[in-house]
């Protein structure tokens, strides 16, 4: 069972990864940007559904290393981008705020950049101001480590981590500043 669940994550990653966006951009180059882009689902489990998230460690953006197990008994907000991703550059400036709102309560943002260049990605951080880590994931493993949780199957996802470690909230789309923060609440 569990490796049907896993053929069925990779597949799912796959689609997610090769599949043409559903939204509307009519930019140059969007029709093959390969995307899934979310709608904006917010899932919230109930503390009793809540599965330990996976713990996300590699080189971050700019030089250095993240592990998130530095980062317990904290809420941790997780947020899957690209700079080619019309909906992660919508919803840049609404995370960053909310990260600013929220870090003085325990809460740390962490992002997952997917598919970039060095320099596209630090060129997104520089023109979004975003001072929360990112973490690299060129090859899509850290996304995939959540397919036992709360998958992330659409860019922009961001999942939610609770205090005790758990994935406890995942939305699949761009997110507003006020649900996301809405959502850090409920789960602290």
């Amino acid at each position: 069972m569990r490796m049907a669940r896993a053929v069925v994550a990779s597949a799912l990653l796959a689609l997610a990864t090769t599949a043409g966006c559903a939204g509307g951009d009519a930019s140059p180059g969007a029709a093959d940007s390969g995307y899934v882009a979310g709608d904006g689902a917010v899932t919230l489990l109930p503390e009793s559904d809540r599965e330990p998230a996976p713990r996300l460690s590699g080189a971050l953006l700019g030089g250095g290393a993240l592990d998130t197990s530095e980062y317990a008994g904290k809420v941790v907000v997780v947020n899957v981008w690209g700079s080619w991703c019309a909906p992660c550059r919508a919803e840049a400036s609404a995370l960053e705020r909310a990260y600013q709102a929220t870090r003085a309560q325990g809460v740390q943002f962490v992002g997952i950049n997917a598919r970039d260049s060095d320099a596209a990605a630090q060129a997104f951080v520089r023109r979004y101001q975003i001072s929360y880590p990112s973490i690299v994931d060129r090859d899509g493993r850290l996304q995939l480590a959540f397919r036992g949780s709360l998958p992330l199957a659409a860019f922009p996802s961001t999942v939610i981590i609770d205090r005790q470690g758990r994935a406890a909230a995942r939305v699949l789309g761009p997110v507003s500043g006020v649900t996301l923060r809405d959502l850090v609440v409920e789960v602290a």
